[in-house]
C-alpha cells in the first residue's frame, strides 16, 4: 500500500466502533446484573461470552487505528477508552470466575453495587453515543458516570466494613476479592 493510499485510506467510523464496543459493556454489565441475581452458571457464561465477543471488537477497532491515518479525534483518546471500556468487561468476567472458583453465590450487598456499575454503564454508552452529536452532552454523560465512581467506593468501605466483622477469614478473602472488582 502506498504512503498516499494510507494517507487518504477509506473512511473508518470510529463513533460506530466505539458505540458497538459500548454497547457490548452494557449488555456484558446487564447479563452481570442477572447473575447476581440468579447465580446460574448459564448467566455466568453469557457475561464471559460477551467479554470475548467485546475483545473482538476492541481488537477491529485497534486494527483500523493501527491502518488509519487520519482519526476523527486523537487517536490516542480513541484508544483510552476503548480501553475503559474493556475494562470494565475484564472485571465483570473476572468477577463471575472467580465467584465460580470460590463458590461463592450472590450477595444482596454485590448486586447493589453492581447496580451502580449498570447505572454508570448506561452512562457511559450514552457518552459514547453522543461524542460525534453533541460533545457537552457526551461530557455530561461522562460527568455523571464519574459521581457514581464515588457512590461505588462509598459502597465498596461500607461493605468491606461489614465484612470484616465475621470471623470466617476465609470468607472474608473471598468476598473482599470480589468486592474489589
Amino acid at each position: 500500500m502506498g504512503i498516499l493510499s494510507w494517507l487518504f485510506s477509506k473512511g473508518v467510523d470510529f463513533y460506530k466502533l466505539l458505540q458497538e464496543h459500548s454497547d457490548l459493556a452494557l449488555k456484558g454489565v446487564q447479563a452481570l446484573a442477572l447473575y447476581m441475581d440468579t447465580g446460574a452458571e448459564d448467566d455466568g457464561n453469557k457475561v464471559i461470552k460477551i467479554e470475548k465477543e467485546a475483545d473482538n471488537k476492541r481488537k477491529e477497532l485497534i486494527d483500523e487505528l493501527d491502518n488509519t491515518f487520519i482519526t476523527p479525534i486523537e487517536r490516542e483518546d480513541i484508544y483510552e477508552l476503548s480501553s475503559a471500556i474493556d475494562n470494565i468487561l475484564d472485571y465483570c468476567e473476572t468477577t463471575v470466575k472467580e465467584m465460580e472458583i470460590y463458590e461463592l453465590s450472590p450477595t444482596s450487598e454485590l448486586k447493589e453495587m453492581v447496580d451502580v456499575i449498570l447505572r454508570g454503564t448506561q452512562l457511559i454508552d450514552k457518552s459514547v453515543y453522543n461524542l460525534d452529536k453533541d460533545k457537552k452532552t457526551a461530557m455530561n454523560y461522562a460527568l455523571k458516570a464519574k459521581k457514581l465512581e464515588n457512590e461505588m467506593e462509598f459502597y465498596y468501605r461500607r461493605y468491606l466494613a461489614e465484612l470484616i466483622k465475621s470471623d470466617d477469614i476465609k470468607y472474608i478473602l473471598k468476598m473482599r476479592e470480589i468486592y474489589r472488582h
